[in-house]
This record gives structure tokens, sequence and C-alpha cells, in this order.
């Protein structure tokens, strides 16, 4: 250069620069003309290494800044050979400590891209490097800059980006060959998104929001460019868009949202045009077969009506050939899906997944959507819209998306619940529409020919025609061809082949482990959430669902004890389920398991013992229910226990509304069936006294009633038994027992029953129970002695053949060994009371014991032993008989125990008085 141009350029005033630049610009002018590129080339070399490089000389960088884009504007069209040297220590400069040197690179990165134009596109990497940077510079007049270069950058990548290939790339001749055209394709183009995309990803993770805005309105611009089909690689950078809605900064969070819409828009439209496509090619080869079928049908016709036929379907077929190679933008753009839902479902599992539920969780926390939040709901509101786009690939996320999704329809954030629930419905109505040929692909070859429902043999679920038709509103929509599966249609025109299916069929072992796992879950709604999913699940596929030896079944036995009690009524209504459909070792194993957890878990017993009988009685054979229970607590070594569960078991006999065909099918003891049923419940039944009682009393079997109570003379009267003794006795008021009342009209024919009843008022201490059954009694008292007189003159038939003689075939035909159930009530009592014995050093009986008291009906813990055994005292007299209002309706046997050593000599008298 010449000295002087050297001398301005190195000034520390703009001015001066300024006139040794033009005066540079020039001189090389003067040499492009003269085609002397030596010195062009001399004096860009001076201007890189002496000014541009020279790192500790501010001003000396400014010029050759100012030096590098006048030389640029001199070159012109020559300037892209120039531009490996030009361009990188321009670029150096953007990163000088100096805020004017940087300003001044990106003054000249204009200049130089202003010329260059498409040229520049090679370097387009570096650039926006370089620009990611400096749109967060602390330095406004550098932010003003970059922001400048950043406009003419985009305008050039919008214009030119999808097709400009650099003139060092071209091959001789490359403008003026007419078939130019096609020549384009083989060339390598100068802006590569393949090359752009690895620097996109890195840059996604940046924090600052200016960096943000920078990255999505570039991401913005890109997509727009049809050409390009920035959605191909979407999944590259969908994450760090994800996050950018936790910006708290709200124009980095409109812009991203904006962005994300427009994403979400497009793939939705290119699935329409594939779909569209698939349908088309569909409907056309469905045409064409019904030509070839006319023309074979035609075949007698003439010669000349057959060529003419001919000939005008091979113009249609033309005609449709041509119509196929039309092209519709879109249809040939490949969607990641799965790359896609893997990246969702990260952002379910990822800690803005679990904020809905420590909003729940934090009661301090309000409940409003936070913007870490948005993440997960946008996250939702994509995999609900591609259940609609593209289903088949989102089952096989599944499991993973219900470990997440269902604590998120617990959320405090009604945003949130809301996206949870609509994806929740989507999801299962797919996987319920998938239930006939998905699940059967593995039992039989796969058929595409409509014979379904398949027939219920095949299944061990009861409720098959349930399925069947919770199906058939779906076999159109499963044989209609979805963007997958349209292209399989189009492959497999021969209808008598079946054809593959494009869809991956759901784990069902990982989905029943997901929702295993929810049972944990703090929150009642994802709880029930969980055994809702099962329970379809299961009805859908009852052989790969669950399995006895698995750990989804001890996780359901463990759920009883759950304390909601949607939760429970749930719960039941899967073991059901699974019970109804599983063979009689399977249900004997689950009651068997039932019992052990009722003998574990006595809270759960006394708490929700009824329900659970009930509701299993409602969902399956109450009869099996009884049966199998009684078998398993024939056997129990626990007489406590069976004890306790034997008087629940019964209460729930007497009085669930439930069970009362059961209790018909036992009052008809006339049957076979009954019969049997009969026993088998008697002889689980003597481990509770009073249960055994009742259950002859509801069978109407009263003789061996009466029986029994020979036998209780012969037991300790325990607190326990009298306070059942004292509940059986309201139970006799009840509805229940309308029938057993009226026989006390029928003396002749029921006499065992007035020798039951009184033989329970015998038992009763003075009590209101006492009371009450004997008004009953006495109300009937002169038609029961009348024929419970003795009669010497009259000759009396035997017991047996007295006492209902229809229903005591039994004793004649041996169905029913009286004898031997009796003998086995003995055994079982004596066997208690032995056991009762041998627990005498912790336990001195519940009549003196030192840790029970009797408190209001009930046993209570009390303290040390004071006085002398509290046994009943037998009253002189009997009280006046109550007046109804007077009576309560619990048992009131507790508090007159409570009270012996005077309280009911004492009452007696104020009640005589």
């Amino acid at each position: 250069m010449d000295p002087n141009v050297q001398r301005a350029l190195n000034d520390k005033l703009y001015d001066k620069r300024k006139v040794g630049a033009l005066e540079l610009e020039r001189l090389i002018r003067e040499h492009v003309a003269s085609k002397d590129y030596a010195k062009v080339e001399a004096i860009l070399d001076q201007l890189c290494n002496e000014y541009a490089y020279a790192v500790h000389q501010p001003h000396a960088r400014n010029g050759g800044l100012i030096g590098l884009a006048a030389a640029a504007i001199a070159l012109g069209s020559e300037l892209a050979r120039y531009l490996e040297v030009i361009v990188p220590p321009v670029l150096a400069c953007f990163t000088d400590q100096d805020a004017r040197v940087r300003y001044y690179a990106c003054e000249a990165m204009y200049n130089i891209a202003k010329v260059a134009k498409g040229e520049i596109l090679v370097y387009f990497n570096h650039i926006f490097d370089a620009l990611c940077k400096l749109g967060a510079d602390s330095e406004l007049s550098v932010k003003n800059g970059a922001e400048l270069l950043d406009r003419l950058i985009k305008d050039i990548v919008s214009e030119s980006a999808a097709t400009y290939v650099s003139v060092l790339e071209q091959p001789p001749g490359y403008g003026d060959d007419k078939d130019g055209h096609d020549e384009r394709t083989d060339l390598p183009t100068a802006f590569s998104l393949k090359r752009f995309i690895p620097l996109l990803r890195d840059r996604i993770f940046a924090l600052n929001p200016f960096t943000r805005t920078f990255l999505v309105g570039w991401i913005i611009l890109l997509d727009s460019i049809p050409d390009l089909e920035l959605v191909t690689f979407l999944p590259e950078f969908l994450g760090g868009l994800l996050r950018f809605l936790s910006d708290p900064n709200r124009d980095v969070h409109v812009a991203t949202q904006g962005c994300l819409d427009k994403f979400l828009n497009e793939i939705k439209r290119i699935a329409r045009v594939k779909k569209g496509i698939a349908e088309s090619k569909k409907s056309k080869g469905d045409g064409k077969r019904k030509r070839e079928d006319s023309i074979d049908s035609g075949s007698v016709r003439l010669a000349h009506e057959e060529g003419d036929e001919l000939d005008s379907d091979t113009a249609n077929e033309d005609d449709d050939a041509s119509s196929e190679d039309d092209w519709v933008p879109g249809q040939d753009v490949q969607i990641n899906y799965k790359a896609i839902l893997e990246i969702l479902t990260a952002t379910l599992d990822s800690p803005l997944g679990t904020s809905p539920s420590r909003s729940l969780t934090n009661p301090q926390r309000p409940l409003i959507k936070t913007a870490e939040e948005d993440g997960l709901l946008e996250s939702l509101r994509w995999i609900v819209e591609f259940l609609d786009i593209c289903p088949e690939e989102v089952l096989p996320f599944t499991p993973k998306i219900l470990a997440h999704l269902l604590p998120a329809m617990a959320s405090g954030v009604e945003s949130i619940r809301q996206a949870a629930g609509r994806v929740n419905t989507s999801l299962m109505d797919y996987v319920v529409s998938l239930s006939d040929e998905a699940d059967l692909g593995t039992m039989q070859p796969p058929s595409r020919i409509p014979t379904m429902p398949v027939p219920s043999g095949d299944r061990q679920d009861g409720n098959a025609s349930t399925r069947a038709s919770l199906s058939s509103s779906r076999e159109l929509e499963i044989r209609s061809p979805t963007p997958a599966q349209g292209r399989t249609v189009a492959r497999t025109p021969t209808p008598a082949l079946p054809a593959p299916d494009p869809q991956a069929d759901l784990d069902y072992a990982a989905a029943v482990n997901s929702l295993t796992l929810l049972f944990l879950n703090d929150h009642e709604a994802t709880r029930v959430a969980a055994l809702t999913w099962l329970i379809m699940l299961h009805r859908k596929a009852p052989r790969k669902v669950l399995a006895f030896n698995d750990g989804t079944f001890p996780a359901l036995l463990k759920t009883l004890s759950d304390p909601a009690e949607a939760v429970v009524t749930k719960d039941l209504q899967l073991l059901s389920q699974i019970s109804r459909n599983s063979e009689d070792d399977y249900f004997s194993n689950f009651m068997v398991n039932l019992l052990q957890l009722f003998s574990t878990d006595r809270k759960l017993l006394e708490t929700r013992g009824n329900l659970i009988i009930r509701q299993l009685c409602m969902s399956l054979s109450a009869e099996r229910i009884y049966r199998t229970l009684a078998d398993c607590i024939e056997k129990e070594e626990d007489v406590e226990f069976a004890s306790i569960m034997v008087q629940n078991l019964n209460n729930n006999l007497i009085t669930a509304p439930e069970l009362s065909e059961l209790r018909k099918r036992l009052r008809n003891l006339e049957t076979k069936d009954g019969q049997t049923f009969f026993v088998t419940l008697f002889r689980s039944w003597c481990y509770n006294a009073v249960a055994t009682f009742s259950l002859c009393l509801l069978a109407q079997a009263y003789e061996q009633a009466y029986n029994l109570l020979q036998i209780f003379a012969e037991l300790e009267m325990t607190v326990n038994i009298l306070i059942q003794i004292d509940k059986l006795v309201q139970l006799l008021e009840s509805p229940v027992f309308t029938y057993l009342r009226l026989q006390l009209l029928e003396p002749e024919k029921y006499p065992h029953l007035y020798k039951c009843l009184y033989g329970l008022l015998m038992l009763l201490p003075q009590s209101s129970a006492f009371a009450a059954l004997k008004n009953r009694l006495n109300s009937v008292s002169s038609i029961g002695y009348l024929h419970i007189a003795p009669r010497p003159n009259v000759t009396m038939p035997s017991a047996s053949n007295f006492d209902r003689p229809n229903r005591l075939k039994g004793r004649e035909d041996g169905i029913i060994r009286w004898n031997e159930l009796l003998e086995k009530f003995r055994t079982v009592q004596d066997r208690a009371r032995r056991l009762q014995r041998i627990g005498a050093d912790m336990d001195d009986g519940p009549f003196g014991g030192g840790d029970l008291r009797l408190g209001d009906g009930m046993l209570e813990p009390k303290g040390p032993k004071e006085g002398p055994s509290r046994a009943p005292p037998v009253p002189v007299k009997d009280p006046p008989a109550p007046t109804p209002p007077a009576q309560k309706p619990r048992s009131g046997l507790g508090r007159q125990f409570g009270r012996l050593g005077g309280a009911v000599s004492g009452r007696g008298k104020r009640a005589q008085q």
C-alpha cells in the first residue's frame, strides 16, 4: 500500500481512516481493472497481518477492518475468490476486548456481506456463532451493530440459502448450460442445514435471554424457508426450546411459544398431506381392481367393445400416473416422531414434570401456573396432538407417559390438570380401540379380513362381548389408513395376503409396572386413575397383564388398606375382574391371601372388612366367595381370628342387601345345593357360637339351633358372646327375620323356634335386648304355651318329623348329618376353650381380667384388676318391659355389665316405683 494510505489507516481519528480507506478502494479498483491480482493479494496480506491481526494496537485493527471492507467493495464480482482471506480476520475482531473494535468488525462484515451476498453463506456458521455472542454484548453500540448485521444475513439467507451455489463450486459454463437446472441439484449449496444443526444444538442451551431471542428468531426464519425443511431436524433442538418456555423474560416466552405453535401446525399439515395421498392411492387402487373385474366379467362381449374398454382403461391409467407425479408440498418430508416423543416424555420426567405434585404437597405455594410449568403444559399439548396425528407412534411410549401423566392429573394447577386429563382420555381411547387385533397378534396369524369380534371362547375374559362393543365403534378407525398405515396399504394391493401391521404393540409388562408404582402416589386421583388403567388393560388382555406370581397382585391386596374409599372400590373392581377371568386355583389363592391380609392387618378388617366383602359379592358370585372363604376358615389355625372373621361374614350375610339371594338360597334346604352350602358354612361357622346359631335361624333349622343352645350351656358365657347375642336379638327385629317372627304364629309347625328364642332369653342378662325379646315373646306367649305344654292324651309325632317335615328331609336322606355337625361344633368350641385357658396367664378372662373392662357395648383396656370376679348376677325379678321410645337402637349390654354390683337391682327398684 502507499505510505500515505498506511498512515491514514493507522490514525486514531475515524475520518482520516475513512479517507485512507477510500483511497485504498480506488487503488484496488485499478488493480482489478488491470487484472493485477498479485498486487491485490499483497495488499490484502498487508491489511490482514499488519493491521487486522495487530492485537494490541486498536487503531491499527480499526484501520485494517475499514480497509478490508473497502477492498471488498472494490473487488465487486471478484470478491468470492478472496473471501477466505478477508473474512477470517474480521471474525477474529468480533472477540476483541475493545468494544470499538467489535463495533467496527460488525460494520466491516456488514459491508462485506452486502457485496458478497450469497457467497457469504459459505461462512454462515462462523458469522452466526459470532452474532450469537454479540447479541448479548454489554455495549449497546455493539449490540446495535450486531442487530444490523443480523438483519442483513437473514435477508441473504431468506433469498439464497435454499438454492445458491458458490461460484467456486460451479463447473465451467454452469450459468450458460441449458441443463444447468438439473446440475444444480448435484452441487453443494453455500448454506448447509446439516452443517448448521450441530452448532444450533450446542447454542440452544444458552441462558441469556437476548441469545435465546436471537436463536428463536433464526429458527423461525429457517423454518419459513420451504425448501430447507427445518422440521426434519426438530428433535435436535426441541428440548432446548421447551426449556425456553421457563425463561422469566416474557419476550422469550412469547417468541418460543409462537415458534412451537408453528412447528406443531406444520407437523399436522404434513400428516394431513401424507394421509390424503395414501387415501388417494388406496382409492385409485380399488378403482383399478374394480375395472379389472369389470373387464373379466365382460370378456364374453364383442372384440371391438372389449378393445374400446381397454383403450379407456389405458387412458385412465395414464391419468392416474400423471396425477401421482404431481408434487404436493410436504409429501416427502420425514418427521422423526419417535425422537420427538422421546424428548416430550423426557420433559415429563424432568423436574418440570414433577412440579404439579409439589404444588399439592406445599400449601404455601399458590395454586397458579408458574413459568416452570409451561414446559410440561406444552409437552402434554404436543402428546395429545400426536395421539391424533400418529397414535401408533405414541403407543410404545405409553408406560413412560403414564408414569408421569397420572401424577399430573392431581396437579393443583387447573390448566395442567385439564391438559393431563385430555391426554389420558385420548390415550385410553386409542388403547381401547387397539384391543381386538393387537392383542390377538401373538395368539393367531394376523389377518386384515374383518371377522371381528373374535369368539369369546378364545379369551378368558368373561366380558368379551363388552370389549367387542367398546372396540366396534373404532373398527373402521383401526382399518383406516393412518400416516404410517397408508403406505402399507399402497404396497399391498392384493387383499388376499395379510398386510404387515405397522403398529407396535403395547408393552403390557412395562405399563403394568408403571401403574403399580403409582399406587404409592400421595394423591387419590392418581391412584384411582392408575387402577382405572389396570382395569381397562386387564379387560383387554388378561393373560398379558397380571399373573399371580408377579408383584402386581400383592400390591393390589395391599391397596385394600388405602385410606381413600374410591381407591379401595376400584381395587376391588380390578381384583374381582381378575378372579372372574381366572381359574378356581387363582380365585382360591386370592381368598387365602385376602384372609392373610385381614389376619395381619386387623385394623383393615375392622374398618374396611365389610366394604371389601360386599364389593366382592357385588362383582363376583357371592356363593362362590362364601364357599371359598368358609373352606379357608375351616383350616385356620388362629381360632381368635377365625371367630372374628366368621362374625364379620355372618353379619354381612344377614344384613347386606347384596346377599339377599344368598339368604333365600339358605332358606331353601330342600335342594341338594342348598344343603351342601349350609353344611359348608356350618363347619367353618363353628368357630363362632352365636354366628352358628344365627346361621341355623337363617336356614330355618330351628331344631339344630335348639340343640346348639344345649351346648351353649357347656360354654363359658364371655362378654363377647353375650354382646353378640345382644346384637342378634336386635337383628331379629329387622326386616331380614320377618319370616321368623311370622312363624311364631304357627307354634304347631315350628315348636323349636319358641325354644330357641326362650333359650336366648335365658342366656341374656336383663338388658334392653332382654326386654325387647321378652316383649316380642309375650305378644305371642298364649299361642306358644298352648302348643309347647305337654299333652298326655295326644300322641305327638317325633321331633324330627314334627319340625318342618318337608325342610329336614336331609336328616332322612342322610345329606345333612346333623349329629356330625353338632359334634363338629362341640369339638371346635372345646379347642377354642383350651386355647383360651392356655393364654390365661396373659389374660385372666373377660369378666375379671386385669387387661379388659366392659364399656358401652364393647371391650376396652382397663387398669389393674379390682375386686372379685364380675360374673353377671341372676336377677330375682324381671324388670317390666320398657316402652318402645325408651329402647335404644344400639346394644346396651356392655353398659349393663359395666354397672354390675347393684346397678341392675337399683334400676329395678326405680322402675317399680
